[in-house]
């Protein structure tokens, strides 16, 4: 979750925009955008999902064999 913590904070800055702002134009709560950051581990995928769709992004089941090849 560290991963995709610094992803989406590091993108955010990149815009300028506070976790207040960025959570208005993803259309999430502000908390989604925190809990985030924060590196939580409980997180809704749809909402995470909103928020990687305002960088070109997207997380999807993997199966593990695709990964080794």
């Amino acid at each position: 979750m560290k991963v995709l913590a610094d992803f989406v904070k590091q993108r955010r800055k990149e815009v300028n925009l506070t976790q207040e702002e960025f959570a208005e134009r993803a259309g999430v709560a502000l908390t989604v955008v925190r809990k985030i950051e924060q590196g939580k581990t409980n997180l809704n995928m749809e909402k995470v999902n909103l928020v990687l769709k305002m960088f070109g992004h997207e997380l999807a089941p993997v199966d593990r064999k695709e990964l080794i090849e």
